[in-house]
């Protein structure tokens, strides 16, 4: 196998969707909660990584043994396009995963039995997202799969992570009982903070799903936009990503963020005209890359917006 047909199997240009949620919280963390531990967070970001491509990884290998068109299976599908060994690719999958727990169990030990729970509830939505007799991504929830375990997940665990000492979230675990106890306000802050990730890691989903609908039906796989029908979905795709700014300018009102996350509202400019193209044609070829591209503007101006915030404080 090449360099260029493994970057292709687990799709290296997607991991944007988990990277911005690690950024995210990274600076989220230290805005809000004013704690970092740089170690922990750079070994469980190796970890996030070989996770990600895993799962894409078992994306692509079950897409391409379950496919029903030929074309598909052999002239898109990376494994028969390349004609990849199916061994080669499972032990490929294998290694990512045993890595990524590796390095989940170490954080675990070292930090406390919560994590050990939010990673382990991840990785069961990552590994049957596509794998099993009736994947995740074949019905009508892959959206708020991809949103909540990406957006939210790897957002509270990052969080978690440099705040363990803190005990914000904390989880007491013996032979006779246990307690999850932690902040309230802190738990709501997090979720909130999350929602704009949520949302545009979800609208890449369905921006997907919705160019590959026709191709979908062929194979069998009945998505959100087939529930729903595509006007109702494209609307759904303009909803979520302008709900980001009203999260934003909420959570700026709840004393969530401070003045400097105002800067996101710049992102606009590209964002309006990129989902009016897309709003316009749902082409794989043509218009999902502006879903991708929404990704990157907002989340880059959301991170832009946090880092903006913690310059701020450090001079006042």
């Amino acid at each position: 196998m090449t360099g260029k047909s493994f970057f292709e199997l687990v799709e290296i240009r997607t991991k944007l969707a988990s990277l911005f949620p690690f950024l995210i919280a990274v600076l989220f963390t230290n805005t809000y909660f004013h704690s970092f531990h740089w170690g922990k967070t750079l070994f469980f970001f190796l970890g996030m990584l070989a996770f990600d491509m895993a799962t894409t990884a078992i994306n692509n290998y079950m897409d391409f043994r379950k496919a029903h068109s030929e074309e598909y299976k052999y002239q898109e599908n990376v494994i028969g396009k390349d004609q990849l060994s199916e061994r080669t690719v499972v032990m490929i999958i294998f290694g990512l995963i045993g890595f990524a727990a590796i390095v989940g169990l170490t954080l675990a030990v070292q930090t406390g039995w919560l994590l050990l729970v939010m990673g382990c509830a991840c990785c069961f939505i990552g590994v049957f997202y596509t794998f099993g007799p009736i994947p995740l991504s074949r019905m009508p929830l892959g959206e708020v799969f991809s949103g909540v375990t990406m957006g939210l997940g790897i957002f509270a665990i990052t969080i978690y992570l440099n705040t363990y000492d803190q005990k914000l979230f904390f989880m007491e675990l013996d032979l006779k009982h246990f307690a999850v106890t932690g902040s309230t306000t802190a738990a709501l802050a997090v979720i909130w903070a999350s929602l704009p990730l949520i949302a545009t890691i979800a609208n890449i989903m369905l921006a997907n799903n919705l160019c590959d609908l026709e191709q979908d039906i062929a194979n069998h796989r009945y998505t959100l936009p087939f529930y729903l029908g595509k006007k109702n979905a494209v609307l759904l795709f303009n909803l979520l990503m302008y709900s980001c700014y009203a999260a934003i300018v909420i959570g700026w009102v709840a004393g969530i963020y401070q003045w400097p996350i105002l800067l996101v509202f710049v992102s606009l400019v590209k964002i309006y005209p990129q989902t009016k193209i897309f709003t316009q044609e749902q082409i794989k070829s043509k218009t999902f890359a502006m879903s991708i591209k929404n990704l990157v503007t907002f989340n880059g101006s959301y991170a832009l917006g946090l880092a903006a915030t913690l310059f701020w404080q450090f001079i006042r």
